[in-house]
């Protein structure tokens, strides 16, 4: 799976201004009015979308730079950071497709070439493209839970894969979880949705 690691636009401080009316500080301002932290990152969000009308991107974008600002972290020292999610709904059972991560022939028709895969709670993921990961856990047909391993320098995250059964089809959730920055967020969604969409053609042409 190639990665691009570029934010979809630029979110500084003129960038910010432009594009939701105020700047960075001044929404920090708005949201420290709010309730700050102790409201919590949820229902933050729902402020800016319901009530101040944001889109998605810059909700997330400044619910994040606000939690630095603020110095937030967990309990391992490092930023919640953002979490992103990837979707599919695949003309297959749930089965199949948890199959379909389960065999390095197939995770090279989709994923990246030339898999060395350990596939079980505690193995591993490894590709030509550079993909690397620790298989976490797995529950056949039901979740797989990976450990991402860092590109370009970033730390470990976790991916929580989940097959969603839905009539005659499957619903694929990809869920990558503490990503330290924009670029990161932005160029794996793009990644994990064209891979999704790879994973779709081959599972429906199968």
């Amino acid at each position: 799976m190639q990665i691009d690691w570029r934010a979809e636009q630029s979110s500084d401080e003129a960038a910010a201004r432009a594009a939701t009316g105020k700047s960075m500080g001044e929404w920090f301002l708005l949201m420290d009015a709010e309730g700050g932290p102790t409201l919590g990152r949820r229902a933050l969000g729902q402020v800016l979308v319901d009530r101040f009308k944001l889109d998605p991107w810059w909700m997330s974008t400044l619910l994040i730079e606000y939690e630095a600002a603020h110095g937030l972290v967990e309990k391992d020292g490092r930023a919640k950071g953002y979490t992103i999610c990837a979707t599919k709904s695949v003309k297959a059972s749930p089965e199949q497709s948890y199959a379909a991560f389960a065999a390095a022939v197939w995770l090279d028709r989709w994923l990246g070439p030339s898999h060395q895969l350990d596939f079980r709670d505690g193995g591993s993921l490894r590709n030509a493209d550079g993909n690397q990961a620790v298989v976490k856990k797995v529950s056949p047909g039901k979740m797989i839970k990976l450990i991402w391993q860092g590109d370009h320098g970033a730390e470990d995250t976790p991916v929580e894969i989940k097959f969603q059964p839905a009539g005659t089809k499957t619903t694929i959730m990809i869920t990558h979880e503490r990503l330290q920055n924009r670029a990161a967020a932005d160029g794996l969604r793009r990644a994990w949705g064209q891979a999704l969409d790879r994973l779709k053609q081959q599972l429906e042409a199968a």
